[in-house]
């Protein structure tokens, strides 16, 4: 009977305990993604970048490195050289920027290799210890180097893989803590296919299409004690149909789809002991007061963060607080277009949608190309349509590329 007794009195206390607790969500929702070096997801090429940042499953290019190493399998020329110059905040400063220089070989009828180097300098920081002393400057940056092999399976599909070191050079030296570059690896995994050219009614047409799983990598951290940070793993998946009217004009139309294979943020909340004057069990706002603060930081909806890079990949596809609609929300856009003129001029005009939630990325994106004997000249321009302004609102970007060996491939 004691026994008995001491059992209902623990239940009634833990009971009590239940009752006087509740978590008062915090506001969060905007629940916007961050990873590390977000700089990796910026288009560093111009031609990607006039059709509003796509590059999946567009034909192939010296720049396929960023976003599709597989398309290289396809290309007609030999091997090319890519230079690319992109401002950031470029109405603020003028020293930031993206850079990137990529090469590539195609190494036989089924195979090619490819290296490439994108630099992101954050301009020039001064610092002195008084007015008196001499100033002394650092430049953040960071940088991504990259190696890949792509095989074509068959005549119309190939597949690649990619290799990348990453390093971060973001903490400034101020003398008394660990300035040490954060540092790890990527892997990227691809796919493309591009059809034969077939005879419609009225014109030519060739599908293509594209998907790639990019910076799958471990966490790294900026610092000894501070918290880790996902790389910017993402899923790309693309399609497009090329308009051939003429052996003079091409239309080529692609969309694409993008998800960050990260975890969302948890919905938080503060944990309160309260007076529950109903003695209903739940917290009444109005009527119950709340008392002390037991634990910040509770977990109120949604999956922790707090796990493994390969457990964020696949948790990402199902752990939005908002259900399957915040999912969709995650799902980022773009439409894109290109014409043609005898493969020596090119005009593009793009667009790319964020949900508002999610980071509000909304934007049109205008750019044209022109081709001198072994010479490509690309240039693009892009206007946010959206509250949030862009920080490449109004910047000119500037590709160059050199064909080596052009027409040694019959690929169209």
């Amino acid at each position: 009977m004691k026994n008995r007794l001491l059992l209902l009195i623990a239940f009634a206390f833990i009971f009590k305990l239940e009752a006087q607790t509740t978590i008062v969500p915090n506001d969060n929702d905007s629940r916007v993604i961050t990873t590390g070096m977000p700089f990796l997801l910026i288009a560093s090429d111009a031609r990607s970048a006039g059709m509003g940042d796509m590059g999946v499953a567009t034909s192939v290019d010296a720049f396929s490195q960023q976003w599709n190493t597989s398309k290289y399998a396809f290309a007609e020329t030999k091997s090319g050289v890519g230079v690319s110059y992109t401002p950031y905040l470029g109405k603020l400063v003028n020293d930031i920027f993206l850079g990137s220089l990529t090469y590539y070989n195609r190494i036989d009828e089924r195979s090619a290799f490819a290296g490439s180097l994108r630099y992101f300098s954050l301009g020039d920081i001064e610092f002195t210890d008084n007015e008196f002393a001499t100033p002394y400057t650092q430049r953040p940056n960071e940088f991504a180097l990259d190696a890949s092999y792509s095989l074509r399976l068959d005549d119309r599909f190939a597949m690649g893989v990619a290799m990348r070191y990453l390093r971060s050079d973001l903490k400034l030296n101020d003398g008394t803590s660990d300035t040490t570059p954060a540092s790890t690896f990527g892997v990227d995994i691809s796919g493309y296919y591009q059809s034969e050219e077939v005879a419609y009614a009225d014109f030519n047409g060739r599908w293509r299409g594209g998907f790639a799983i990019q910076n799958i990598g471990p966490k790294f951290k900026y610092d000894e004690g501070g918290q880790e940070n996902f790389q910017p793993t993402n899923l790309r998946l693309g399609g497009g149909f090329d308009f051939i009217f003429d052996d003079y004009n091409k239309i080529a139309v692609t969309t694409e789809f993008t998800k960050l294979l990260v975890p969302t943020p948890p919905i938080l909340g503060d944990e309160y002991l309260y007076d529950d004057v109903n003695n209903n069990g739940q917290y009444d706002e109005g009527v119950d007061t709340l008392g002390d603060l037991e634990n910040a930081d509770v977990i109120y909806k949604g999956k922790s963060d707090d796990v493994g890079f390969l457990q964020g990949m696949f948790q990402s596809f199902g752990d939005a607080p908002g259900g399957f609609r915040e999912e969709m929300k995650e799902i980022t856009w773009a439409l894109g277009a290109e014409y043609t003129y005898q493969d020596a001029f090119a005009f593009r005009a793009g667009y790319f949608h964020e949900a508002e939630e999610k980071g509000a990325r909304q934007f049109m994106a205008l750019g044209a190309g022109f081709k001198a004997s072994v010479v490509n000249i690309d240039l693009s321009y892009l206007f946010s349509t959206s509250q949030v302004q862009s920080p490449l609102e109004g910047t000119l970007r500037f590709s160059l590329t050199f064909n080596i060996g052009a027409g040694t491939y019959a690929e169209y």
